[in-house]
């Protein structure tokens, strides 16, 4: 069932999202991560520096469990407002979290490198559900920017298997059971096409056949799991309309989901401490609701 509300007006200035240093949202919890490589133990693949990073509730009410891919054009992340931040605020709900610092072009990697570290990052979750505490059928991914790209491509490509191709057994499913992509990059196509998202995750191999593949509103019939979806038409980094055409083809798809399209608000709000946050209260107020109705919240 699709709903679409809207964010009153704020009259958020874009400066506004990014005025304030990020964190400190949620100043009481206190929870140091526990790091892991997730590429440990796998040949020719164990130096990689991709990791998890597992924030535990002080106060577990939830048996979900929450893989967190922060944003930055594929080219870099924003591991505090969009890693950190989102990570507490699951926690303060009861909810287990995992950041994910994936592998981007700023280090020289293109696809399928992100889409292995997602992948490989579900396959540990999930295996490892009875050690975490948590239900192997209750673990969603959220993702800001390019990394609402990632979890769409963890959702849509989970039938192909990025980890079988380099010698891994996964013996699970890859599919995450929920997604939330925040003010996503989806389209590769040219009118709309965040083209440095775009380069980042493709490098140099641009064809239109490359462009579609990774065009993910042209395969929304593939996502079998429940999706919320926000962003704000005002947004001056990633086109709003990435947004509308990944609504509309979920829509035609028959997908379970919510777009959330506000009309100020910008981009790169995350979870972070800034105006768009304190105001709208979009976790809350927004998240959390849909979250408790489809059973990954208390």
């Amino acid at each position: 069932m699709k709903k679409i509300a809207l964010i009153a007006a704020l009259g958020i200035m874009a400066a506004a999202a990014y005025s304030v240093q990020p964190s400190s949202e949620y100043p009481m919890l206190k929870i140091a991560p526990t790091r892991q490589k997730i590429w440990d133990g796998v040949p020719k693949m164990q130096d990689l520096s991709s990791r998890l990073d597992y924030y535990k509730p002080l106060s577990k009410t939830s048996d979900a469990a929450v893989i967190i891919c922060p944003g930055g054009s594929y080219h870099h992340l924003g591991m505090y407002h969009e890693g950190k931040d989102v990570a507490l605020w699951f926690c303060s709900k009861g909810i287990s979290a995992f950041v994910l610092k994936y592998r981007v072009s700023g280090n020289g990697w293109h696809h399928p490198a992100m889409l292995q570290d997602i992948q490989r990052s579900i396959m540990l979750v999930r295996k490892r559900a009875n050690t975490y505490g948590i239900n192997p059928q209750k673990i969603g991914a959220i993702g800001f920017s390019a990394g609402g790209h990632l979890v769409l491509m963890a959702a849509e490509f989970s039938g192909q298997d990025e980890l079988k191709k380099i010698g891994v057994d996964t013996g699970v499913s890859l599919a995450p059971n929920f997604i939330i992509p925040v003010y996503p990059v989806v389209s590769m196509q040219d009118d709309i096409a965040h083209v440095r998202s775009r380069k980042s995750l493709l490098g140099n191999d641009q064809s239109q056949a490359r462009k579609d593949e990774f065009s993910l509103e042209m395969h929304a019939d593939k996502i079998k799991c429940p999706v919320f979806l926000i962003a704000n038409k005002d947004d001056r980094t990633v086109d709003w309309r990435n947004s509308d055409r990944m609504d509309i083809a979920m829509t035609r798809a028959g997908v379970d989901h919510i777009f959330i399209l506000g009309q100020k608000g910008d981009h790169g709000f995350g979870m972070g401490n800034n105006a768009f946050v304190h105001n709208t209260k979009w976790n809350d107020n927004l998240l959390l609701p849909w979250l408790q109705e489809n059973g990954f919240a208390n």
